[in-house]
Protein backbone atom coordinates (compact mmCIF):
# COMPACT_ATOMS: atom_id res chain seq x y z
CA UNK A 1 0.00 0.00 0.00
CA UNK A 2 1.53 3.33 -1.05
CA UNK A 3 1.49 6.66 0.79
CA UNK A 4 -1.59 7.90 -1.06
CA UNK A 5 -3.62 4.77 -0.30
CA UNK A 6 -2.70 4.97 3.40
CA UNK A 7 -3.67 8.64 3.49
CA UNK A 8 -6.92 7.95 1.68
CA UNK A 9 -7.92 5.31 4.24
CA UNK A 10 -7.54 7.91 6.98
CA UNK A 11 -9.68 10.35 5.00
CA UNK A 12 -12.43 7.76 4.60
CA UNK A 13 -12.43 7.33 8.39
CA UNK A 14 -13.17 11.06 8.77
CA UNK A 15 -16.31 10.50 6.72
CA UNK A 16 -17.20 7.38 8.69
CA UNK A 17 -17.10 9.28 11.99
CA UNK A 18 -18.63 12.53 10.66
CA UNK A 19 -15.46 14.61 11.13
CA UNK A 20 -16.65 16.96 8.40
CA UNK A 21 -14.34 19.90 9.15
CA UNK A 22 -11.10 18.00 8.69
CA UNK A 23 -12.67 15.90 5.91
CA UNK A 24 -13.36 19.06 3.93
CA UNK A 25 -9.73 20.15 4.30
CA UNK A 26 -8.46 16.79 3.10
CA UNK A 27 -10.82 16.75 0.12
CA UNK A 28 -9.49 20.16 -0.88
CA UNK A 29 -5.93 18.82 -0.53
CA UNK A 30 -6.80 15.90 -2.82
CA UNK A 31 -8.48 18.24 -5.28
CA UNK A 32 -5.37 20.41 -5.49
CA UNK A 33 -3.33 17.23 -6.00
CA UNK A 34 -5.30 16.49 -9.18
CA UNK A 35 -4.24 19.77 -10.87
CA UNK A 36 -7.46 19.36 -12.82
CA UNK A 37 -9.85 22.25 -13.53
CA UNK A 38 -12.73 19.78 -13.70
CA UNK A 39 -12.09 18.66 -10.12
CA UNK A 40 -11.50 22.26 -9.00
CA UNK A 41 -15.02 23.02 -10.22
CA UNK A 42 -16.58 19.92 -8.59
CA UNK A 43 -15.10 20.72 -5.18
CA UNK A 44 -16.07 24.39 -5.45
CA UNK A 45 -19.63 23.28 -6.24
CA UNK A 46 -19.61 21.12 -3.12
CA UNK A 47 -18.33 24.02 -0.99
CA UNK A 48 -21.09 26.26 -2.35
CA UNK A 49 -23.70 23.58 -1.58
CA UNK A 50 -22.35 23.20 1.98
CA UNK A 51 -22.81 26.92 2.63
CA UNK A 52 -26.57 26.45 2.82
CA UNK A 53 -26.94 22.71 3.46
CA UNK A 54 -24.35 21.89 6.14
CA UNK A 55 -27.00 20.46 8.49
CA UNK A 56 -28.28 17.98 5.90
CA UNK A 57 -26.03 15.17 7.13
CA UNK A 58 -27.36 12.25 5.00
CA UNK A 59 -27.10 14.21 1.74
CA UNK A 60 -23.75 15.67 2.79
CA UNK A 61 -22.29 12.20 3.35
CA UNK A 62 -23.51 11.05 -0.05
CA UNK A 63 -21.91 14.03 -1.78
CA UNK A 64 -18.63 13.61 0.10
CA UNK A 65 -18.51 9.89 -0.70
CA UNK A 66 -19.21 10.46 -4.37
CA UNK A 67 -16.45 13.04 -4.71
CA UNK A 68 -14.02 10.89 -2.72
CA UNK A 69 -14.64 7.96 -5.04
CA UNK A 70 -13.90 10.10 -8.09
CA UNK A 71 -10.79 11.59 -6.54
CA UNK A 72 -9.46 8.17 -5.58
CA UNK A 73 -10.00 6.78 -9.05
CA UNK A 74 -8.23 9.75 -10.63
CA UNK A 75 -5.30 10.03 -8.22
CA UNK A 76 -4.65 6.27 -8.12
CA UNK A 77 -3.39 6.60 -11.70
CA UNK A 78 -1.05 9.46 -10.83
CA UNK A 79 2.65 8.86 -10.14
CA UNK A 80 3.87 9.58 -6.63
CA UNK A 81 7.21 11.46 -6.68
CA UNK A 82 10.15 9.94 -4.86
CA UNK A 83 11.28 11.69 -1.69
CA UNK A 84 14.51 13.54 -2.46
CA UNK A 85 17.05 15.61 -0.58
CA UNK A 86 16.18 19.31 -0.93
CA UNK A 87 18.89 21.09 0.99
CA UNK A 88 22.04 20.09 2.87
CA UNK A 89 24.03 22.23 5.30
CA UNK A 90 27.54 21.36 6.43
CA UNK A 91 29.47 23.26 9.12
CA UNK A 92 27.58 26.47 8.28
CA UNK A 93 28.66 29.50 10.32
CA UNK A 94 27.68 33.16 10.47
CA UNK A 95 30.03 35.35 12.49
CA UNK A 96 29.18 39.01 12.88
CA UNK A 97 32.05 41.56 12.85
CA UNK A 98 31.05 42.96 16.23
CA UNK A 99 31.82 39.58 17.77
CA UNK A 100 28.69 39.77 19.91
CA UNK A 101 27.04 36.76 18.25
CA UNK A 102 27.98 33.86 16.03
CA UNK A 103 25.89 31.01 14.67
CA UNK A 104 27.19 27.53 14.08
CA UNK A 105 28.56 25.31 13.01
CA UNK A 106 25.17 23.98 11.86
CA UNK A 107 24.63 20.68 10.03
CA UNK A 108 21.28 19.55 8.63
CA UNK A 109 19.53 17.76 5.76
CA UNK A 110 15.97 18.41 4.64
CA UNK A 111 13.99 16.10 2.32
CA UNK A 112 10.63 16.37 0.56
CA UNK A 113 7.80 15.81 3.01
CA UNK A 114 9.86 16.60 6.12
CA UNK A 115 9.31 19.21 8.80
CA UNK A 116 12.37 20.47 10.65
CA UNK A 117 11.72 22.39 13.85
CA UNK A 118 14.11 25.05 15.15
CA UNK A 119 13.63 25.71 18.85
CA UNK A 120 15.42 27.84 21.40
CA UNK A 121 15.07 31.05 23.34
CA UNK A 122 15.00 34.45 21.64
CA UNK A 123 18.32 35.71 20.34
CA UNK A 124 19.92 32.30 19.89
CA UNK A 125 20.08 32.18 16.08
CA UNK A 126 16.80 30.76 14.79
CA UNK A 127 16.00 33.72 12.54
CA UNK A 128 19.63 34.01 11.42
CA UNK A 129 19.59 30.38 10.27
CA UNK A 130 16.32 30.85 8.38
CA UNK A 131 17.71 33.93 6.63
CA UNK A 132 20.84 32.00 5.67
CA UNK A 133 18.72 29.20 4.23
CA UNK A 134 16.64 31.58 2.12
CA UNK A 135 19.58 33.62 0.85
CA UNK A 136 18.91 36.88 2.71
CA UNK A 137 22.21 36.43 4.55
CA UNK A 138 25.50 34.91 3.40
CA UNK A 139 27.49 32.57 5.59
CA UNK A 140 30.98 33.24 6.92
CA UNK A 141 32.01 29.64 6.28
CA UNK A 142 30.59 26.18 5.57
CA UNK A 143 28.46 24.80 2.77
CA UNK A 144 24.81 25.33 1.85
CA UNK A 145 23.65 23.22 -1.12
CA UNK A 146 20.24 23.07 -2.78
CA UNK A 147 19.61 19.73 -4.48
CA UNK A 148 17.16 20.81 -7.15
CA UNK A 149 17.48 22.58 -10.47
CA UNK A 150 17.56 26.39 -10.58
CA UNK A 151 19.05 28.85 -13.05
CA UNK A 152 20.16 31.73 -10.84
CA UNK A 153 19.58 33.31 -7.42
CA UNK A 154 16.26 34.79 -8.54
CA UNK A 155 15.05 31.40 -9.77
CA UNK A 156 16.19 29.83 -6.50
CA UNK A 157 14.22 32.38 -4.48
CA UNK A 158 11.08 31.59 -6.50
CA UNK A 159 11.34 27.99 -5.27
CA UNK A 160 11.73 29.05 -1.64
CA UNK A 161 9.16 30.83 0.50
CA UNK A 162 10.36 32.65 3.60
CA UNK A 163 7.65 34.00 5.91
CA UNK A 164 9.13 36.27 8.61
CA UNK A 165 7.48 36.75 11.98
CA UNK A 166 6.29 40.22 10.99
CA UNK A 167 4.76 40.09 7.55
CA UNK A 168 4.46 43.06 5.23
CA UNK A 169 1.21 44.98 4.80
CA UNK A 170 -0.81 44.03 1.74
CA UNK A 171 -3.60 45.85 -0.04
CA UNK A 172 -7.09 45.05 -1.25
CA UNK A 173 -9.35 42.30 0.07
CA UNK A 174 -8.21 38.76 0.86
CA UNK A 175 -9.82 37.49 -2.33
CA UNK A 176 -8.50 40.15 -4.72
CA UNK A 177 -5.03 39.91 -3.19
CA UNK A 178 -4.91 36.15 -3.73
CA UNK A 179 -6.47 36.44 -7.17
CA UNK A 180 -3.71 38.86 -8.22
CA UNK A 181 -1.05 36.58 -6.69
CA UNK A 182 -2.42 33.55 -8.56
CA UNK A 183 -2.28 35.44 -11.86
CA UNK A 184 1.33 36.49 -11.19
CA UNK A 185 2.23 32.85 -10.42
CA UNK A 186 0.95 31.74 -13.83
CA UNK A 187 -2.53 30.39 -13.14
CA UNK A 188 -4.72 30.56 -16.22
CA UNK A 189 -7.97 32.57 -16.19
CA UNK A 190 -10.17 29.45 -16.15
CA UNK A 191 -8.49 28.09 -13.01
CA UNK A 192 -7.50 31.25 -11.12
CA UNK A 193 -10.72 31.91 -9.19
CA UNK A 194 -11.38 28.21 -8.64
CA UNK A 195 -7.96 27.62 -7.05
CA UNK A 196 -8.15 30.78 -4.95
CA UNK A 197 -11.55 29.75 -3.59
CA UNK A 198 -10.24 26.28 -2.75
CA UNK A 199 -7.21 27.60 -0.91
CA UNK A 200 -9.26 30.16 1.01
CA UNK A 201 -11.58 27.36 2.13
CA UNK A 202 -8.62 25.11 2.96
CA UNK A 203 -7.13 27.71 5.32
CA UNK A 204 -10.35 28.96 6.88
CA UNK A 205 -10.35 32.25 4.96
CA UNK A 206 -13.56 31.70 3.00
CA UNK A 207 -15.75 33.87 5.24
CA UNK A 208 -13.04 36.56 5.34
CA UNK A 209 -12.76 36.92 1.56
CA UNK A 210 -13.81 40.60 1.63
CA UNK A 211 -11.65 41.56 4.63
CA UNK A 212 -8.68 43.90 4.35
CA UNK A 213 -5.32 43.78 6.14
CA UNK A 214 -6.44 45.79 9.17
CA UNK A 215 -9.53 43.59 9.61
CA UNK A 216 -7.63 40.32 10.11
CA UNK A 217 -6.11 38.97 13.33
CA UNK A 218 -2.46 37.90 13.47
CA UNK A 219 -3.49 34.28 13.06
CA UNK A 220 -5.44 34.91 9.89
CA UNK A 221 -2.69 37.12 8.48
CA UNK A 222 -0.45 34.07 8.89
CA UNK A 223 -3.04 31.96 7.07
CA UNK A 224 -3.03 34.45 4.21
CA UNK A 225 0.74 34.05 3.93
CA UNK A 226 0.24 30.28 3.77
CA UNK A 227 -2.36 30.79 1.05
CA UNK A 228 0.22 32.71 -1.00
CA UNK A 229 2.64 29.83 -0.40
CA UNK A 230 0.17 27.19 -1.63
CA UNK A 231 -0.46 29.22 -4.77
CA UNK A 232 3.26 29.52 -5.41
CA UNK A 233 3.92 25.77 -4.95
CA UNK A 234 7.51 26.06 -3.65
CA UNK A 235 9.89 23.25 -2.82
CA UNK A 236 10.78 24.68 0.59
CA UNK A 237 8.85 26.74 3.15
CA UNK A 238 10.86 28.63 5.79
CA UNK A 239 8.69 30.20 8.46
CA UNK A 240 9.70 32.20 11.53
CA UNK A 241 7.64 31.88 14.74
CA UNK A 242 4.31 30.95 13.11
CA UNK A 243 2.82 30.11 16.53
CA UNK A 244 3.52 33.53 18.07
CA UNK A 245 0.35 35.37 19.15
CA UNK A 246 -1.83 32.29 18.55
CA UNK A 247 -3.95 30.59 21.21
CA UNK A 248 -3.33 26.90 21.87
CA UNK A 249 -6.19 25.71 19.62
CA UNK A 250 -4.99 27.89 16.74
CA UNK A 251 -1.44 26.60 17.27
CA UNK A 252 -2.56 22.99 17.01
CA UNK A 253 -4.66 23.73 13.91
CA UNK A 254 -1.85 25.53 12.07
CA UNK A 255 0.66 22.79 12.91
CA UNK A 256 -1.75 20.16 11.60
CA UNK A 257 -2.04 22.23 8.42
CA UNK A 258 1.77 22.29 8.09
CA UNK A 259 1.91 18.53 8.48
CA UNK A 260 -0.79 17.89 5.86
CA UNK A 261 0.78 20.36 3.42
CA UNK A 262 4.28 18.97 3.88
CA UNK A 263 3.31 15.32 3.51
CA UNK A 264 1.08 15.54 0.46
CA UNK A 265 1.91 12.40 -1.57
CA UNK A 266 1.82 14.32 -4.85
CA UNK A 267 2.96 17.83 -3.82
CA UNK A 268 5.34 17.30 -0.88
CA UNK A 269 7.46 20.19 0.34
CA UNK A 270 10.13 20.60 2.99
CA UNK A 271 9.30 22.91 5.89
CA UNK A 272 11.64 24.56 8.37
CA UNK A 273 9.85 26.39 11.17
CA UNK A 274 11.14 28.15 14.24
CA UNK A 275 9.29 28.38 17.52
CA UNK A 276 9.58 28.56 21.28
CA UNK A 277 6.61 26.18 21.65
CA UNK A 278 8.69 23.07 22.28
CA UNK A 279 6.14 20.33 22.77
CA UNK A 280 3.82 21.43 19.97
CA UNK A 281 6.70 21.63 17.47
CA UNK A 282 8.17 18.30 18.57
CA UNK A 283 4.85 16.53 17.98
CA UNK A 284 4.75 17.83 14.42
CA UNK A 285 8.41 17.77 13.32
CA UNK A 286 10.39 14.89 11.82
CA UNK A 287 13.59 16.35 13.26
CA UNK A 288 14.28 19.09 15.78
CA UNK A 289 17.32 21.33 16.21
CA UNK A 290 17.86 23.25 19.45
CA UNK A 291 19.95 26.43 19.27
CA UNK A 292 21.66 27.82 22.37
CA UNK A 293 23.93 30.85 21.95
CA UNK A 294 24.18 29.93 18.27
CA UNK A 295 25.30 26.36 18.95
CA UNK A 296 23.38 23.37 17.61
CA UNK A 297 22.05 20.45 19.57
CA UNK A 298 19.89 17.81 17.90
CA UNK A 299 16.90 16.27 19.59
CA UNK A 300 18.09 12.68 19.45
CA UNK A 301 21.79 13.14 20.14
CA UNK A 302 21.24 11.12 23.34
CA UNK A 303 20.68 7.94 21.32
CA UNK A 304 23.13 5.05 21.68
CA UNK A 305 22.85 3.70 18.14
CA UNK A 306 21.78 5.05 14.77
CA UNK A 307 18.91 2.70 13.97
CA UNK A 308 15.27 3.63 14.20
CA UNK A 309 14.91 2.63 17.84
CA UNK A 310 15.89 5.47 20.16
CA UNK A 311 17.72 4.19 23.22
CA UNK A 312 18.42 6.69 26.00
CA UNK A 313 21.38 6.51 28.34
CA UNK A 314 19.38 8.29 31.06
CA UNK A 315 15.71 9.03 31.52
CA UNK A 316 14.67 12.57 32.40
CA UNK A 317 11.25 13.24 33.91
CA UNK A 318 9.53 16.56 34.51
CA UNK A 319 6.79 16.63 37.12
CA UNK A 320 5.01 18.92 39.56
CA UNK A 321 4.11 18.08 43.13
CA UNK A 322 3.78 19.81 46.47
CA UNK A 323 6.19 17.35 48.07
CA UNK A 324 9.69 18.52 49.03
CA UNK A 325 13.02 17.14 47.83
CA UNK A 326 13.54 15.45 51.16
CA UNK A 327 10.29 13.56 50.71
CA UNK A 328 10.99 12.60 47.08
CA UNK A 329 14.63 11.52 47.07
CA UNK A 330 14.20 8.37 49.24
CA UNK A 331 11.52 7.06 46.86
CA UNK A 332 13.87 6.56 43.89
CA UNK A 333 16.88 5.24 45.85
CA UNK A 334 19.87 4.31 43.68
CA UNK A 335 18.22 5.00 40.31
CA UNK A 336 18.08 8.77 40.89
CA UNK A 337 21.05 10.66 39.42
CA UNK A 338 19.84 14.21 40.02
CA UNK A 339 16.74 16.02 41.20
CA UNK A 340 16.37 19.77 40.72
CA UNK A 341 13.67 22.41 40.50
CA UNK A 342 13.46 24.24 37.18
CA UNK A 343 10.75 26.75 36.39
CA UNK A 344 8.62 25.65 39.34
CA UNK A 345 8.66 21.93 38.44
CA UNK A 346 10.93 19.06 39.38
CA UNK A 347 13.40 17.60 36.88
CA UNK A 348 14.46 14.06 37.80
CA UNK A 349 17.38 12.48 35.95
CA UNK A 350 17.35 8.70 36.44
CA UNK A 351 19.30 5.73 35.16
CA UNK A 352 17.97 3.78 32.19
CA UNK A 353 16.92 1.09 34.68
CA UNK A 354 14.01 3.26 35.83
CA UNK A 355 11.65 3.23 32.85
CA UNK A 356 8.78 5.72 32.47
CA UNK A 357 6.20 3.16 33.61
CA UNK A 358 8.33 2.20 36.64
CA UNK A 359 8.81 5.87 37.53
CA UNK A 360 5.05 6.45 37.53
CA UNK A 361 4.49 3.23 39.45
CA UNK A 362 6.84 4.37 42.22
CA UNK A 363 5.06 7.71 42.49
CA UNK A 364 1.71 5.92 42.69
CA UNK A 365 2.86 3.37 45.27
CA UNK A 366 4.08 6.17 47.54
CA UNK A 367 0.92 8.25 47.02
CA UNK A 368 2.84 11.24 45.69
CA UNK A 369 0.29 13.90 44.60
CA UNK A 370 1.12 14.76 40.97
CA UNK A 371 -0.32 17.79 39.16
CA UNK A 372 1.76 17.33 36.01
CA UNK A 373 4.13 14.75 34.47
CA UNK A 374 6.08 14.43 31.23
CA UNK A 375 8.91 12.20 30.02
CA UNK A 376 11.37 14.67 28.47
CA UNK A 377 14.16 12.17 27.75
CA UNK A 378 13.73 12.78 24.01
CA UNK A 379 12.54 16.38 24.21
CA UNK A 380 14.49 19.57 23.65
CA UNK A 381 13.05 20.64 27.00
CA UNK A 382 16.03 18.93 28.61
CA UNK A 383 18.37 21.45 26.99
CA UNK A 384 16.70 24.22 28.98
CA UNK A 385 17.69 22.63 32.27
CA UNK A 386 20.25 24.79 34.03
Amino acid sequence: MNAFQLQFEQIVDYLKYDDFAILTKRIIDLTLDTESVAFYQKTNDLLDWLDSNSENIPEKKIKFQSLLDELFAFLSQKEIPESKLLVSVTALEKIYPSGRFSLGPVNLNLHHGEILGLVGENGNGKTTLLRLLCGELFSTSGELNYHFQYDDLYDLRTQLVYIPQRTETWYGSVFTNLEFAAASYGYKPNENVLVVNLIMARLGLRKFRDYGWKDLSSGFKMRLELAHMLLRKPKILLIDEPLANLDILAQQTILEDFKAISKSPFRPIGIVLSSQQLYEVEKTSDQVIFLKNGSQKNLYENRVNENDAIEVQNFIYEFETEWTKNQLIPIFERELIDLQINGGVYIATCTAALSPSQFLQMLTEHNVPIQYYRNISNSTRRFFIS
